[in-house]
């Protein structure tokens, strides 16, 4: 099958900032209740970075009794890594676009733990790069604890990742996920045992992953392929392969390039 997928949807960063502010005043209006909270972590601020770095500190800081280090360490990163911001902007676009649910972005932006928690795993994962460990370690217990989403500093995630409602999902040290990935809670990518070294699943670009999947190994996970809820992946998956079932098997070709722009999760069996 032919290579036919985009990528998420970008926009300059003005523009989805000036997006988000007009979002949290039209909020503010309808919710006058609201508006003290909108200002604290949107209006009053100067940028989306700086806005994101408080809100995220101010969701962890009851599990910290630093939660004022954390804004200072999140905003470090921004400052230091554009990169970063680069791919939150990606995943913000990427919640907004392929989940039904999300009617502004500045809903995920407040309260979508999936998101949030992504953002954070960047964080810790430029700590990690940076011989900072032990914070990195400090921010993923947190991050488990506030969100139950357990990602080890160490694991590579590209930009455009939507984790959909996000609890229990958990991502092992060696793991990658690639550009464009969508998955749903309960997911795992972990080990086969106590194995040293790579040994984590490798996920790439456009994978649709359904809710409670465990992939386990240092496997592949082929470009656009669809993994089936509820499956126990052990082995390889091609490109554009759907898998379903425990053990999982090849149960046919995926209709999209991309399924994860798609979202469908129907299993409909096509020949190979």
């Amino acid at each position: 099958m032919p290579d036919t997928s985009a990528p998420t949807s970008t926009v300059s960063s003005d523009a989805l900032w000036e997006n988000l502010k007009s979002c949290a005043r039209a909020t503010q209006q309808a919710e006058p209740s609201l508006g003290p909270m909108l200002d604290e972590f949107v209006l009053m601020h100067d940028s989306f970075e700086q806005a994101l770095a408080l809100r995220l500190s101010a969701k962890l800081v009851y599990h910290s009794e630093r939660g004022g280090h954390l804004h200072d360490v999140f905003r470090e990163a921004f400052s230091s890594d554009p990169q970063i911001a680069e791919k939150v902007r990606r995943d913000l676009l990427a919640v907004s676009e392929r989940d039904p649910a999300c009617d502004t972005i500045l809903t995920p932006f407040l309260w979508f733990k999936g998101f949030q928690a992504i953002t954070c795993h960047r964080i810790a994962h430029w700590l990690w790069n940076n011989h900072r460990q032990q914070f990195a370690r400090y921010l993923q217990s947190l991050v488990s604890e506030v969100f139950a989403v357990d990602i080890h500093p160490a694991a590579q995630l590209g930009g455009g990742i939507l984790l959909d409602h996000a609890t229990g999902f958990v991502a092992g040290e060696t793991s990658v996920i690639e550009d464009d990935v969508s998955i749903l809670h309960a997911v795992t990518l972990g080990g086969t045992g106590k194995e040293k070294g790579d040994r984590h699943p490798k996920v790439r670009r456009g994978v649709l992953i359904g809710a409670g999947a465990k992939i386990l190994g240092n496997i592949e996970i082929g470009q656009g392929a669809k993994i089936g809820a509820g499956s126990v992946v052990l082995t390889s998956v091609p490109p554009h392969t759907t898998v379903a079932g425990v053990p999982a098997v090849v149960v046919g070709k995926t209709e999209s390039a991309a399924p994860a722009f798609e979202m469908d999760h129907n299993l409909w069996i096509h020949s190979i």
